[in-house]
């Protein structure tokens, strides 16, 4: 690798850095080339990202971000997965995890905060952006729907009182 793609490659993931939510860091070693390319697609079918960068280059990257923090995560072979969704990437990568032994979680950020491996697992059991959303026009329907039933209720109620008088009427 030389200079400039060195330059370029820390351009750019000075980029990811500054406009990603979370970051996730975590060891490879061991994983086969299979494994990894099942990882990425995993990642993005959820629309996150997972990059292999040189430690050196990543932490030249991380100075001056926000989750700079995570620099002392980049030791040995480390893959970073990040997403603009704040569970995303955290979720992909606990589920593989469990699923890879050889893949190991150190750790991450949100933000300015720092993550530990109980952090990144806590964030991957929250839903999805899309969930919460899907969640919220739930709740703002209900009510609407509930008005609806009580608007149209009355008329109903008024309709079966006058027909029962009607049958009255003409029964007698």
């Amino acid at each position: 690798m030389d200079r400039a793609e060195k330059q370029q490659l820390v351009t750019t993931l000075t980029d990811v850095f500054k406009s990603t939510s979370v970051v996730v860091v975590a060891h490879y070693s061991g994983l086969t080339v299979a494994q990894m390319s099942r990882l990425r697609r995993q990642m993005k079918a959820s629309g996150a990202t997972v990059k292999v960068a040189k430690n050196r280059l990543a932490k030249i990257a991380l100075e001056g971000s926000d989750v700079a923090h995570v620099a002392s995560l980049l030791k040995g072979p480390t893959v970073i997965a990040y997403s603009s969704d704040p569970v995303a990437a955290p979720k992909v990568a606990v589920e593989f995890a469990k699923a890879n032994d050889k893949f190991v979680i150190l750790g991450g950020a949100m933000g300015t905060t720092a993550l530990n491996v109980d952090g990144v697992k806590a964030l991957a059991t929250l839903p999805s952006l899309d969930e919460l959303r899907g969640k919220l026009v739930g709740l703002i329907q209900a009510p609407a729907t509930k008005i609806a039933q009580l608007t149209t209720a009355p008329a109903t109620k008024l309709a079966r009182v006058f027909g029962a008088y009607a049958k009255q009427d003409e029964a007698a």
